[in-house]
């Protein structure tokens, strides 16, 4: 059985490790120097880390748990700019992630279409995210839930940048 959610503090840990993980499994190839790679999880998957961001009142962070197993999240940051978006009453779908053996069951596409309902509910206009440019396997994900491409951003690991594709959505 599938079911979603609110990640509360108490689930620091739970998400500390969820995020370590789901990352290095999604991106982690990506990434060159593998102490690059290291570097970035621990700065920004540590419980200390996942503590504030949780604690951050414009943060929501949902688990997944197939079988009360926790198996992905989904973090989203309340009225977060971005050049490419004009509206400003958005959300900034942030983190997506399941864990890789999980990824056939399509959980993805329950928590996103979870997510957006919570967005509705805010009464957000726009749901925007960024997309590595080589990450086919996410493009062809957003693309089929109705994301428009919109723009481009730099993301910076440990000093190095990264092309993504910006994508929005009105909700």
């Amino acid at each position: 059985m599938i079911k979603i959610q609110i990640a509360k503090e108490a689930d620091t840990e739970v998400l500390a490790l969820l995020g370590r993980v789901t990352w290095a499994e999604s991106h982690g190839h990506y990434i060159d120097d593998k102490k690059n790679l290291l570097q970035y999880l621990d700065e920004n998957f540590s419980v200390s880390k996942t503590k504030q961001n949780i604690n951050n009142p414009k943060n929501l962070f949902y688990i997944v748990y197939v079988d009360d197993l926790p198996v992905g999240y989904a973090k989203l940051v309340i009225n977060e700019g971005c050049e490419s978006i004009t509206s400003q009453n958005t959300v900034r779908l942030v983190r997506i992630f399941i864990l890789a053996d999980f990824i056939p069951l399509k959980i993805g596409q329950q928590l996103l279409t979870f997510v957006e309902e919570k967005a509705k509910a805010l009464q957000l206009e726009t749901m925007w995210l960024s997309v590595y440019i080589k990450n086919d396997r996410a493009i062809r994900f957003y693309e089929k839930n109705k994301f428009i491409n919109v723009g481009e951003l730099n993301f910076i690991v440990n000093g190095e940048g990264y092309n993504n594709i910006v994508f929005s959505k009105k909700i």
